[in-house]
């Protein structure tokens, strides 16, 4: 994953061991140690990730100096993720900082796993933000299944009833509960995104409840859990059908008693959060007991929010074009370009199956690789023979693996005998598509069953155009 991400810390080692450990996942990652010199490092390019301590003066411990930072980050015109850091689990600062922009926080000495799924969530979360118009996180289109979703998000946003959204991978989910959220009555308090899908099971209470300082072998200090950090506002659960049904249980326990218990924490501690979830499982799935509990689903699901995909809204595709066209026109710099009409007839047509971040990614490989005094359906690398294909290619994977897997057989008799492109990229294609479809476009469980990571996934979506 290509990334770029800031380490504003004033402790040069603390910097360094961050740097040597996201350098590897993220590639381009700088550390500052001065915030005076923030201003000058901004000019030369605006990181996607900042990682911002909270406190810079030797004895000082009230977070003025970060929280005054985080508000010149927030301002730049496309302003980075900020995940705040500090030796110190203050609860009241920590839910100050999230008030202020930040969307996550981590204490110090952090757990390496942690940092690291913090900064996925902060990249995942951007990048969400960024498809809404001018860079806000806004719900798109006129179509009448757009107008019922955001009549609904009206109606249920003033209550304080727990709202399950569901939905294909790319429809906008999170917009869906930043929207519900915004216009909440718990609007002026923070709202919370975790990754259920990406929380390890080890790690499920503390990171969730917290825990006290000494109560394990790594707890070298308190730290808040997400509810906590989240009082007052609301808790955005995605991936919730990925949750072990373990976790589940401990979730529902949570709930039902309004309260947590920090691990190592003699008593419980109120809770007072809006939850807001979010899966991209069939419906029918959650109703299954193996995969979640219908207890936990009944506190979850008082109000249940089903995000249309694309192809059943596409007489929205032309707006999201425009839309998107402009905004990465803008953005590189390019020459404003009119669509072809045969490109729009083929795009119209597309399917989509990665949703609205599917066409969001084709309108930006079109604006950088686009050459003509038009748009071509070519520039979006949606071509209309490699679309028709995607079936036939992703049903010869299976016997075409079969045959280059069979000893003696050659690749190109084998290509020959499947009577399709064999190449590797064809076939990665057609495996990912099949994948995908069998778990009817889960990414987790597609990534896991392809044995690669959810972030590799999504790099293959792109390169792919799937």
């Amino acid at each position: 994953m290509s990334a770029y991400v800031l380490i504003l810390d004033d402790d040069a080692d603390v910097a360094t061991a961050a740097q040597l450990l996201l350098r590897r996942r993220y590639g381009h990652v700088a550390t500052l140690n001065d915030p005076a010199g923030l201003p000058a490092l901004l000019a030369r390019g605006v990181p996607e990730v900042v990682l911002l301590d909270l406190n810079f003066t030797p004895g000082c411990i009230n977070g003025a100096e970060g929280l005054a930072l985080l508000d010149v980050l927030r301002a730049q015109a496309n302003p980075p993720a900020v995940i705040a850091m500090t030796a110190y689990a203050d609860v009241p600062l920590a839910v100050e900082a999230l008030k202020r922009g930040a969307g996550d926080f981590i204490t110090k000495p952090w757990d390496n796993a942690r940092l690291i799924a913090a900064v996925d969530q902060a990249l995942a979360r951007r990048e969400a933000v960024r498809g809404g118009a001018g860079g806000s996180p806004e719900l798109m289109g006129e179509s009448r299944a757009m107008r019922e979703l955001k009549a609904l998000i009206a109606s249920v946003a003033p209550t304080e009833a727990n709202v399950m959204v569901l939905g294909e991978n790319g429809v906008g989910k999170e917009l869906v509960a930043r929207a519900i959220h915004a216009a909440s009555r718990r609007a002026a308090g923070t709202l919370l995104a975790v990754d259920m899908g990406a929380l390890p099971e080890s790690t499920f209470e503390s990171e969730l409840f917290g825990h006290r300082k000494g109560s394990f072998t790594d707890a070298k200090a308190d730290r808040a859990g997400r509810f906590q950090a989240a009082r007052g506002g609301s808790l955005f659960l995605d991936e919730i059908g990925n949750m072990p049904l373990a976790a589940q249980a401990k979730l529902l326990t949570a709930l039902e008693r309004r309260e947590v218990t920090p691990i190592g924490a003699d008593k419980p501690e109120s809770i007072d959060v809006r939850i807001i979830s979010a899966t991209n499982l069939e419906e029918a799935r959650l109703f299954d007991p193996s995969v979640f509990r219908a207890d936990l689903l009944f506190r979850l699901n008082t109000i249940v929010i089903r995000v249309p995909p694309l192809r059943e809204r596409r007489e929205d595709v032309p707006l999201l074009l425009q839309h998107y066209l402009k905004l990465y026109e803008a953005q590189y710099e390019r020459p404003v370009r009119s669509l072809s009409a045969s490109a729009m007839d083929a795009l119209l047509r597309h399917d989509w199956p990665g949703n609205v971040r599917a066409l969001r990614h084709a309108c930006e490989r079109a604006v950088i690789l686009g050459q003509g005094a038009e748009y071509a359906i070519n520039d979006f690398g949606l071509a209309a023979a490699a679309v028709a294909d995607m079936p036939r290619a992703a049903a010869a994977v299976p016997a075409a693996a079969a045959g280059l897997a069979s000893a003696g057989v050659g690749v190109e008799s084998r290509a020959t005998d499947a009577g399709g492109d064999l190449t590797l990229d064809a076939i990665e294609r057609a495996a990912i598509a099949a994948t995908l479809a069998q778990f009817n476009g889960n990414i987790s469980h597609a990534a896991k069953t392809l044995g690669i990571s959810r972030a590799a996934l999504y790099r293959k979506l792109g390169k792919h155009g799937i």
